[in-house]
């Protein structure tokens, strides 16, 4: 299977990866050719070869011009990523490494080259090639480090498949490529293929592989009428498919669009970030200057030395690990919560999860799982619950109402057959009746006993009378045998959710549109701390200002639809359960999976990817306290002196440490929810 047809399907993917490896190939050619060709220029070097005991070795007439034509080789191909780069830079009127490394090299090198040509002193040829050196392969290194953080989005990019089996007629299949495929086209999907792309199955049942997708680990048992998603798994079941939605409206297209925008969106860290380095580079040149001063003015050494310690200075100063401080966290921290199934589209409001101080979720569809299901079933005595309960789904069978399809659904669940039925009939407002094996069952309302006078033991029925759930009786040849309570079944992980992010501090609140003794009883269960209920979908941003104006920073957690408005008025709108639609406007952070766990890992993570940064910003301006005094010379009384090159090093050492430091972030994946609540910051951050 090609790289070509796996890379096709994101060209935003593919340009950005195909920029980096041009870039480090770039790095490493320049790199390898001028280390060639310095091998000379420290034979031919006077100052070098003084240094190492070999000043009368190899000596030939007009060996300073050759030494001039190597040294010029090598800053014309070696150096031009750094002077090119300063050109830029100053034209942008945004100085910074580029300017830095620019100048250093170029005043040496412009310097010495004046020497070689008569102009008394000497020369810096060799220090101008290993400066050159250790800068290429720094940012090769560097380089490469960017293509591992940013690894994700390439690794999406390649789940699709270069190829699909597409029915021709009948039965009959071609092999065609996944560029060729068209809505409306049917597809075969053989066990244990990737699927090439969205649809909805025609046929056949099986399991699938989403846990690249969506973070699910679990295989998604799936049948006829349900959707795949193009690069999942399938699993030993053959699947006919309509697809849906192709190239870039299909889901993965969409996560790697997203993903690729969080990466390059800047947030208030990275301007930070930005800011600082522009003063790094403002200080660099001024303690470049005040060091040529000094030493040439001040102190009276000559030039030659001073000019080396101004290049020291300002390359030891260079902000490249300032410049990469954030944007690897970020890149790092945005692919790690993609591959866990929560799509961060806008950063800044990701970095307000860390102090998040209250979490406002929407009841239905998000606490719970928005479909009614049997909770309770009360029998009169010499009845079977199971009995009362298969009646009840026999003539609800025929019903579209909500209560219906939940006592049918129960039905599935605890696998009891419907009976057939005769002469169904609604009951307006109150119910249904219909004929079962030759007796006239109803399940009707409780105000439907109390209209027809029909009396009934309340204290026989407490389990299905209980506030905030909806009760209805089943009814015998008029007689009551029996009822139901239903409930919006709650997620199995809200209150987990829940409990965790109560132990990281954050206070969690309930708005719904639901009455307040449903409300109520399910904020009891789920062990919310503060309910507004009977909210109509129009006021509900009106509730999350209500909670802001406390002076909380404040999420709202909603299914992105009803909720749009109150998601965009929120200091964080996180769009819950958007399945495959991930394109949602008013979401800061979209959820793939119907887990309201997951609020809890991105607040883990974006404490995580702040404590990163932190350490980064810190590492990359924290080492000029020592690293700028000591390139200026201050240990000369103790006869230490700093090379530029050595220089170098060091600031490609704060480089490299700053880009592993950030990879760190992926060293121990989130945790669980249940052990989140003994560590606030789940995800590692060494």
């Amino acid at each position: 299977m090609s790289s070509e047809h796996e890379n096709h399907h994101s060209s935003n993917s593919h340009d950005h990866a195909s920029h980096h490896e041009h870039m480090v190939q770039d790095f490493r050619h320049r790199f390898w050719i001028s280390l060639v060709l310095t091998v000379p220029v420290l034979a031919l070097s006077p100052m070098f070869k003084a240094l190492v005991g070999l000043e009368n070795w190899f000596r030939f007439s007009g060996e300073m011009y050759v030494l001039l034509a190597v040294s010029t080789a090598i800053f014309v191909y070696g150096g031009k990523p750094f002077y090119g780069g300063l050109v830029k830079e100053l034209r942008k009127k945004e100085p910074g490494m580029m300017t830095l490394i620019g100048l250093a090299i170029s005043v040496a090198f412009v310097y010495s080259a004046a020497v070689a040509l008569g102009f008394p002193g000497k020369t810096f040829f060799w220090e101008v090639a290993t400066l050159i050196d250790i800068m290429l392969v720094g940012h090769w290194i560097e380089m490469r480090s960017v293509m591992a953080a940013s690894s994700a989005l390439e690794e999406l990019a390649k789940l699709l498949p270069g190829t699909a089996h597409k029915y021709t007629e009948g039965s009959t299949t071609e092999e065609v490529t996944v560029e060729q495929l068209q809505s409306g086209d049917r597809i075969l999907i053989k066990p244990g293929e990737k699927i090439p792309a969205d649809g909805v199955i025609e046929s056949g049942t099986s399991s699938v592989d989403e846990s690249m997708l969506t973070g699910e680990a679990t295989p998604v048992a799936k049948k006829e009428g349900e959707e795949v998603i193009g690069g999942a798994v399938n699993g030993d079941g053959a699947l006919s498919v309509t697809v849906k939605q192709t190239g870039e409206d299909s889901y993965l297209s969409q996560v790697i669009n997203l993903v690729h925008q969080a990466q390059e969106s800047k947030s208030k860290s990275q301007n930070l970030a930005d800011r600082a380095a522009l003063w790094l580079t403002i200080i660099a040149l001024s303690a470049g200057a005040v060091t040529l001063f000094v030493w040439f003015g001040l102190a009276g050494r000559d030039f030659l030395f001073s000019l080396e310690r101004t290049v020291t200075v300002m390359v030891i100063t260079c902000p490249h690990a300032l410049g990469l401080a954030v944007p690897l966290v970020a890149a790092v921290s945005t692919s790690l919560a993609a591959g866990r199934g929560f799509l961060i589209r806008d950063r800044g409001a990701f970095e307000k999860a860390r102090g998040l101080q209250a979490v406002l979720f929407d009841k239905t569809g998000t606490l719970t799982e928005g479909t009614f299901r049997v909770t309770a079933v009360d029998a009169v005595e010499g009845v079977e619950r199971r009995e009362v309960l298969r009646l009840a789904g026999g003539v609800e069978s025929q019903s579209e109402h909500p209560i219906a399809q939940g006592v049918l659904a129960t039905l599935r669940d605890k696998h009891i057959e419907v009976p057939d039925i005769e002469q169904f009939e609604a009951i307006k407002g109150q119910g249904a009746t219909a004929r079962i094996e030759g007796r006239q069952v109803q399940v009707v309302s409780p105000g439907y006993l109390d209209d027809q006078g029909i009396a009934y033991d309340a204290g026989a029925f407490s389990d299905i009378l209980d506030r905030g759930k909806t009760a209805v009786f089943v009814l015998v040849d008029g007689e009551v045998l029996g009822g139901l309570a239903l409930s919006d079944t709650i997620r199995t992980s809200s209150k987990e959710a829940v409990a965790v992010l109560k132990k990281m501090g954050i206070r969690c609140l309930m708005v719904t549109g639901d009455n307040q003794d449903t409300a109520d009883a399910v904020a009891a269960e789920v062990g919310i701390d503060e309910v507004f209920a009977e909210v109509l979908p129009e006021y509900k941003a009106q509730t999350v200002k209500d909670v802001q104006q406390r002076g909380l920073v404040t999420a709202m957690i909603g299914d992105g639809i009803n909720d749009a408005p109150a998601l965009a008025q929120a200091d964080l709108g996180v769009a819950i359960g958007a399945g495959t639609d991930v394109a949602m406007e008013t979401a800061d952070i979209v959820l793939v999976r119907n887990d309201p766990r997951d609020v809890a890992g991105i607040v883990s993570l974006a404490r995580a990817t702040h404590r990163k940064m932190v350490q980064n910003l810190f590492w990359a301006t924290g080492y000029n306290a020592f690293a700028i005094p000591l390139a200026a010379g201050i240990l000369a009384p103790w006869g230490f002196f700093l090379s530029p090159a050595a220089g170098a090093v060091l600031m490609s050492l704060s480089t490299v440490i700053v880009a592993i430091n950030a990879r760190f972030l992926r060293a121990r994946p989130l945790l669980v929810a249940a052990d989140a609540g003994s560590d606030s910051n789940p995800v590692s951050a060494q």
